[in-house]
């Protein structure tokens, strides 16, 4: 009888750990990612160099913007 009950937390254990564990890693990449963003506006710039487009400054800082309400609605 007591070896069913020792499964039985040996089971609940790991669910909480496992849940535990997805919740970290994801508060941890959500910090990481609003300090480290994956583009910047060189890169931006860059991008629409690229593309054909004369970048002005406004139309970056616009598209910053953008980017980033996009990200803190997430």
């Amino acid at each position: 009888m007591s070896t069913w009950i020792w499964i039985v937390l040996l089971v609940v254990a790991l669910l909480a750990g496992i849940a535990l564990g997805f919740f970290i890693a994801r508060k941890y990449m959500m910090s990481y990612l609003k300090k480290n963003p994956p583009i910047n506006e060189q890169m931006l710039r860059t991008l629409m160099m690229q593309m054909g487009q004369k970048p002005s400054q406004k139309k970056i800082k616009q598209m910053m913007r953008a980017m980033n309400n996009q990200m803190d609605s997430k």
